[in-house]
């Protein structure tokens, strides 16, 4: 009896990707991203201020 030779192998580890100096075009794309996360987070709450919006209507009969 061998121990743990069967089954899956640990996978080796991978050296850790330095982090990469941002330049001007990654700035921008990523204020340009909060931008639009704030656009949709006011959109969000404006709609959850309203009732339904068409969705699935009720009749009252059965």
């Amino acid at each position: 009896m061998s121990g743990r030779e069967g089954g899956k192998k640990k996978p080796l580890k991978q050296p850790k990707k330095q982090a990469k100096e941002m330049d001007e075009e990654d700035k921008a794309f990523k204020q340009k991203q909060k931008e639009e996360q704030k656009k949709l987070e006011e959109l969000k709450a404006k709609a959850a201020g309203k009732g339904p919006l068409g969705g699935i209507k009720k009749s009252g009969k059965k």
